[in-house]
């Protein structure tokens, strides 16, 4: 699967997929070292400039071609490849003809970059590209050429409007070759979903594609033989084969690849049936008047860092006495202990507008990493209805888990993988220790001017809220138009409060005006706009400027807080600055933010956070070392909660297949 070509090998067969082999210990150590090492020395001697010289060359000829002459190439090409092996002969010419298409049907040519992240993509590597140098179109290189090849091509991505996009932009040069374009967004039918999964390359996000080949996995049942499936087949007697989503999992390329396959790795997608409705609403509320009834520190303890919550012993025998004359549930010492441990969860742990918002009357979570509202999403074990019974909210039903799968185990099934990203060097031992994929750098096509200003640290939000204010009024008088950078829902409304009352125009970008993005990030880039925004602030459209704002000094970002990853915030850094456009960025922070905070009581914090200061260069040196500290410590904590999932999938894939059933 990795650092391989693209070869016609992984097209044949029927529901493609790639076996999934228990390595042992060792044999993950050794290939974890000496694979890696292999993988990043084939990345640094791959011959880009002789492909790219190779492939201009050739482009040369076909810009002389006349519409029908190049026609008549598209056929000679499909023909070559389709079922047969790739070499690098064919890569040049495929390139130099889906340039040459660009160019025609869009007005887009290739830049050098865009070729050489293609030919990194059809490596089986993530490309490391810069935010702004033309994924969507890089992405066209090696799609092109591994359905050409036979395989199904999956252009995986973070949300509906991005999939339907690139997909409405890149069609005609699909087209140009004969090949079909679907698309996957939330809301198709089954029969919809077919259809687009049946082209030869198909736009989806993530959360959609894994969704879908679970329900495949349901309609396999016990996993049959290849055989059986085949003669099902051919005697068209299959009527399950009717009901299944995919043709199989050929070529994934993921768009944004570190939030994909990294950031959303820390919990499993499930498919859930209607499950065991014996809690009625009134357990849950009086799971929460209990709870309320509870002291921290004396009946349970409460570890934010961990997110984990403890009944102590005296918490177990209060407990017991304040459900003694309650029936049912409260008479059995785990269901109810359990009970109370989520009830407590769901009122200490979970915050609206932080974790979930209410949104038609319905509990949403809220994804961490993108600021987006997952609405079909629930959390387990009752936790989810206990969220609802805490906001008044009607009380759904649990549900039954039926097939369950990590983002790990799913993404590795691929026969053949890649990806693209701006932010991927932080992550790049664990893209190759779970995924095999070894990342390599692209160059800009333009160098990047944009200004990075001193970090400020200040000892509390006051004094940070009070700072961000001058520093936007200051770029607002002076016509740059300024993108602030919040973490939760929460906070861009508070600091949205404050610009109110300061007198300072501004729109909102968060879960609540999700449908709006587009349009609020079309004008980010205005004279004297404000934009106040979550992680969802447009990632994957470009920032427009004005000439009157180029000459001003560009857009400024301005992050407010430090994220759990240091991508994250290279991300928010990245809205502004493409391509060669002036630009600045900076962030202010305060102690009090939740990822510093978290951290205070640990030796390091509480030797540093009292030399902490925005007032002097020491102060400031102290504060970003600090910041760099935390977010460090949570990114390793993150890092174990993914490789315990993985564990843990591995585990009962185990046992299930131990016990002959599917997954």
């Amino acid at each position: 699967m990795s650092s391989q070509l693209l070869t016609a090998k992984a097209a044949r067969g029927f529901y493609l997929e790639r076996p999934l082999d228990r390595e042992s210990r060792l044999d993950k150590t050794l290939r974890s070292a000496f694979g890696r090492f292999a993988a990043m020395l084939k990345g640094k001697t791959l011959n880009q400039r002789h492909f790219l010289r190779s492939v201009k060359q050739l482009g040369e000829k076909y810009q002389l071609l006349s519409e029908d002459e190049l026609a008549r190439e598209f056929a000679v090409i499909r023909a070559e490849l389709k079922g047969q092996e790739l070499g690098v002969a064919h890569l040049v010419r495929s390139f130099a003809l889906i340039r040459e298409v660009a160019d025609r049907r869009l007005g887009l040519r290739h830049y050098d970059v865009q070729l050489i992240g293609g030919w990194i993509l059809c490596h089986g590597m993530v490309a490391e590209m810069n935010t702004g140098e033309g994924k969507t179109l890089t992405a066209t290189l090696p799609a092109c050429v591994a359905a050409l090849v036979g395989l199904p091509v999956h252009i995986v991505t973070v949300n509906d409007y991005l999939a339907r996009r690139d997909a409405e932009w890149m069609r005609p040069i699909y087209e140009a070759f004969g090949l079909s374009v679907g698309v996957v967004t939330h809301g198709l039918s089954l029969a919809e979903r077919r259809q687009a999964y049946r082209c030869d390359v198909t736009y989806c996000t993530n959360k959609e594609l894994v969704f879908d080949y679970l329900k495949d996995r349901l309609v396999f049942g016990r996993k049959p033989s290849r055989g059986l499936l085949n003669l099902e087949r051919l005697t068209k007697s299959a009527e399950r084969m009717e009901r299944l989503c995919l043709r199989g999992l050929g070529f994934a390329l993921v768009d944004e690849v570190d939030s994909i396959l990294v950031d959303e790795a820390r919990t499993p997608l499930i498919i859930s049936g209607q499950g065991d409705n014996s809690y009625k609403t009134q357990v849950y509320q009086q799971a929460l008047q209990i709870a309320e009834r509870l002291t921290e520190k004396e009946d349970f303890t409460l570890d934010q860092l961990q997110r984990r919550l403890t009944l102590t012993e005296r918490g177990s025998q209060t407990l017991e006495e304040l459900t003694e004359n309650l029936p049912g549930i409260w008479q059995g010492r785990f269901r109810r202990e359990e009970l109370i441990r989520q009830a407590l969860t769901a009122q200490h742990l979970f915050h609206k507008d932080r974790d979930y918002l209410i949104k038609n009357d319905r509990v949403q979570i809220i994804d961490e990493f993108t600021g987006r509202t997952m609405a079909d999403r629930s959390w387990e074990q009752g936790l989810h209805q206990l969220i609802e019974a805490k906001e008044c909210c009607e009380v759904t039903s649990q549900k039954e888990p039926l097939a369950r799968i990590s983002y790990q185990r799913f993404f590795r099934r691929y026969q053949f993988l890649s990806g693209m990203t701006g932010t991927a060097k932080e992550v790049a031992d664990e893209l190759w220790s779970v995924y095999r994929l070894n990342v390599v750098a692209v160059p800009p096509h333009r160098p990047v001017i944009r200004q990075q200003l001193p970090s400020l640290t200040f000892r509390t939000e006051a004094q940070k809220w009070e700072a961000v204010l001058k520093r936007i009024r200051v770029l607002h008088d002076q016509g740059r138009p300024v993108l602030v950078g919040t973490r939760s829902v929460e906070a861009s409304e508070r600091l949205a409060e404050k610009l109110v009352e300061a007198g300072l125009p501004h729109r909102v970008l968060n879960a609540r005006q999700d449908q709006e993005e587009a349009e609020i990030i079309a004008l980010a880039g205005q004279t004297a706009q404000i934009t106040v925004a979550t992680n969802m602030a447009g990632r994957g459209t470009d920032i427009a400027l004005s000439d009157a704002v180029r000459s001003a000094g560009g857009l400024h970002v301005l992050a407010t807080e430090r994220h759990s990853a240091r991508r994250i915030d290279r991300q928010l850094f990245g809205r502004c600055g493409r391509q060669g456009d002036p630009a600045s960025c900076e962030s202010m922070v305060s102690l009090e933010d939740e990822v510093l905070a978290l951290y205070r009581s640990s030796l390091p914090g509480k030797l540093l956070c009292p030399l902490v200061g925005h007032e002097n260069g020491l102060g400031r040196l102290f504060g970003r070392f600090y910041a760099g500290y935390c977010q460090w410590l949570t990114e390793r904590k993150h890092f174990r909660m993914r490789r315990e999932l993985l564990d843990l999938d591995e585990m009962l894939a185990d046992a299930l297949a131990f016990s002959g059933q599917g997954e």
